[in-house]
């Protein structure tokens, strides 16, 4: 963050450019430093902040002196970008929540950070009982009519052991957790992206996941600031604006998830309208070739299946030029310099070919969680891996596939069915556009198979089809849904992923709603 932060401010004195163009139109990069000036000012003023530990130089610009750490609300706008500078120039750490964090995610969140400034709009402020858990009466507005927070000093960032960066996961066990990153994981990662896509200094870049996201932000934010190019972005997904603002900013590469790339094809109907578009990386759900396929000759660009997580970010990727079966129906090669091995559940390892628990090792793995303001170490293994909850199978070539979680699995009547096979098998079927497998609870089996979908013509679907299909492609009838669901769309987080949480809960729902109407 600091150093991106130093190199785009000497970009934009040697001479300015559009650095964003979001809903309110084009910002270069002079106007966000001068807002990221004025931000600073209104968190630290004068420069105070104690000694600041490992961060800034305490150079020109909104680098008067060193900076705290500092929540931020991480909307998809150049208040991200300013905030951005504003933290990095300073040479503070940036923590990004999403603007729609309930309060007691938030508390939890704040409990885990321990910030020194929050800076969100005025509601999200209200909303987080902000004034009652940070102390002092230091508030001040800035970015255009938001609402900072701040306490007095000192600040001191050496406590997070180099981290610049603290990203939310999505909270699967009720509480979220604070994943701290370093500038050298997030360059790394950024990096590689870059070399991978074959992308230039200046090229545009899009952000249409939520920036809140670690991943959206590494290669939203971060990465656009290394290229010194625009950063296109939309404040809530809308396919239609999505389209039309990449193609019209000449945007050469974005990331997304499955639902969105396969929402874009949709609408972009065969019209090739993303032609100039290099590549889209696609991961963080299940992904299907032939409806990828699909979806990347109606946009007219590549599609990259990757695999990553918030706490190793973008670990793997194929490229562009790679055949489709590589680039569609695999998940990519490890980044140079990353590890990425299958192990059994004894620890030894897995051949070719065959399924394992995934466990990575690279530049791009985080410090740790936050844990009561401090960083705590993550669980590794004795050689320093650390164990990412999939199961994984390599290839001869160094591919790999990414077979699902370990826990992504309904137990029916004793026996273990994997979700991911089965969604896979379905999304094969031509009608289906999305599709999901939840658990529903039975009396006497424990858990049935429903599957929730979404077809491309948005027609009904019932289970004699979807069974017929998967009969005629050889699954196991041991492992066919028992009851099928046509919904206008899959339950998604606030990061546009599948949700897995929300749609076991539709899909209870809708069977208590359908036993009610025997």
């Amino acid at each position: 963050m600091r150093q991106a932060a130093r190199d785009f401010q000497h970009r934009a004195e040697q001479g300015d450019f559009v650095a964003v163009i979001d809903d309110t139109g084009p910002h270069t990069a002079r106007e966000l430093l001068v807002e990221a000036a004025r931000l600073a000012e209104t968190m630290f003023p004068g420069g105070d902040g104690g000694d600041g530990g490992d961060g800034g130089d305490g150079g020109d610009g909104a680098a008067g002196g060193h900076g705290g750490t500092v929540v931020l609300q991480a909307d998809n706008s150049w208040r991200t970008v300013a905030g951005t500078l504003a933290v990095g120039l300073r040479g503070g750490v940036l923590a990004v929540v999403n603007r729609h964090t309930t309060r007691a995610e938030f508390a939890a969140a704040f409990e885990d950070i321990r910030p020194d400034a929050v800076v969100a709009e005025p509601s999200a402020i209200d909303e987080w009982a902000v004034t009652d858990l940070l102390p002092g009466d230091r508030t001040g507005t800035a970015l255009d009519g938001w609402t900072c927070r701040s306490a007095p000093g000192p600040h001191d960032v050496s406590r997070w052991r180099g981290g610049v960066l603290i990203g939310l996961t999505s909270g699967s066990t009720g509480r979220p957790k604070g994943v701290v990153q370093s500038e050298e994981a997030l360059r790394y990662a950024a990096t590689r992206t870059v070399e991978i896509n074959g992308l230039t200094r200046g090229d545009a870049v899009a952000a249409i996941v939520p920036l809140s996201s670690t991943a959206a932000y590494c290669f939203g934010v971060y990465l656009a600031l290394l290229l010194g190019g625009p950063l296109v972005l939309t404040a809530k997904w809308d396919r239609a604006v999505a389209l039309r603002r990449m193609a019209d900013a000449e945007v050469r590469w974005t990331m997304c998830v499955p639902t969105m790339a396969l929402q874009m094809g949709a609408e972009a109907a065969g019209s090739g309208v993303l032609a100039g578009v290099r590549a889209i990386t696609v991961g963080g759900g299940p992904m299907d070739r032939g409806a990828l396929a699909r979806a990347e000759r109606s946009l007219g660009t590549k599609i990259l299946r990757v695999f990553g997580m918030s706490e190793c970010l973008g670990h793997t990727s194929p490229s562009p030029a790679d055949p489709e079966e590589i680039r569609l129906g695999r998940d990519g090669r490890p980044f140079p310099g990353t590890d990425l091995r299958p192990l059994t559940a004894e620890g030894a390892a897995v051949a070719p070919g065959a399924t394992g628990r995934a466990h990575v090792r690279g530049p791009s793995l985080f410090l740790g969680y936050a844990r009561d303001g401090r960083v705590e170490p993550p669980v590794l293994t004795a050689d320093g891996y650390f164990p990412t909850g999939d199961l994984l199978m390599t290839h001869e070539d160094g591919t790999v596939t990414v077979m699902g979680r370990e826990k992504d699995i309904i137990i029916r009547g004793g026996r273990n069915i994997d979700i991911t096979e089965i969604e896979r098998a379905v999304a094969r079927y031509p009608r289906v556009a999305r599709a999901c497998v939840a658990a529903v609870p039975d009396e006497v089996l424990g858990e049935r198979v429903a599957l929730l979908v979404v077809t491309e013509d948005g027609g009904g679907i019932d289970l004699a089809e979807v069974t017929g299909h998967l009969e005629s492609i050889g699954l196991a009838k041991a492992k066919w849904p028992e009851f099928v669901y046509g919904v206008e769309e899959l339950p998604q987080t606030k990061v546009g992923k599948l949700d897995r949480s929300g749609a076991r809960a539709l899909a209870q729902r809708l069977r208590t709603r359908a036993r009610g109407a025997d």
